[in-house]
């Protein structure tokens, strides 16, 4: 004897197809706003600046979305460019040589140059694994960016202790973005075989969206071998 399947209401039905369709629309309204958010943020900062003889839309009868972002692009490429011989890095460094000597421009700039570089010249390993470490007891564990190794006093300081220290940065949920930097124990991070984009979305989602499945081996101490994999 079959089992009968119960008839699903009307109400029912058309729940599950808009919970369905939401499913399906939502990301990709989220991601044209925030897209065109983006380009119209950009446009509104760099337009104002552009010659109106140089300008299309003097010429047209409608605005031209993303021009005010391709040149912007354009502009930043040409200054690394310039930066790159001799010509142009003595102009960076006179401007730079004028902000350092300005009163609380100087601590912004300096501050802001040491983040920048810091992220895009670690050779893309910054912030590229992520891991797990027991936090904020012991039996509880949270996901973490790791960074890069301790430097500068926190490597003389940790070193005087004997310990050998990452830099990790711990993500709240769901907001990714403001979070805790926590130095941890290199033998106490356990690396995951995720990515770093992969371990967001599993934070940014609470837990419900997970990585497809692999075959994952034991734990991963952040061992002697990995780290100089990671200094790499």
């Amino acid at each position: 004897m079959t089992d009968i399947v119960p008839r699903l209401s009307v109400a029912t039905r058309l729940r599950n197809n808009f919970l369905t369709g939401l499913v399906i629309c939502a990301p990709i309204a989220i991601t044209i706003w925030l897209t065109w958010t983006f380009i119209h943020w950009a446009d509104s900062w760099v337009k104002p600046y552009i010659p109106t003889k140089y300008n299309p839309e003097n010429y047209f009868e409608f605005a031209i979305p993303g021009f005010g972002l391709l040149i912007a692009l354009v502009v930043i490429t040409l200054v690394g460019f310039l930066g790159k011989n001799l010509i142009g890095r003595s102009i960076v460094n006179f401007g730079e040589t004028i902000l350092n000597r300005t009163p609380l421009v100087s601590t912004i700039y300096k501050s802001l140059k040491q983040i920048f570089e810091s992220v895009l010249k670690e050779k893309g390993t910054s912030f590229n694994k992520a891991g797990l470490i027991e936090y904020p007891s012991a039996g509880l564990w949270s996901v973490v960016f790791i960074a890069t190794d301790a430097k500068g006093e926190m490597k003389s300081k940790f070193d005087a202790m004997g310990r050998d220290m990452v830099a990790c940065f711990l993500p709240p949920t769901p907001f990714p973005t403001a979070g805790y930097l926590v130095f941890v124990p290199r033998e106490k991070i356990v690396l995951l075989d995720m990515s770093a984009e992969d371990a967001a979305k599993l934070i940014i989602s609470v837990g419900l969206v997970n990585p497809p499945d692999k075959l994952v081996s034991a734990p991963t101490p952040f061992s002697a071998k990995l780290k100089e994999k990671f200094r790499k």
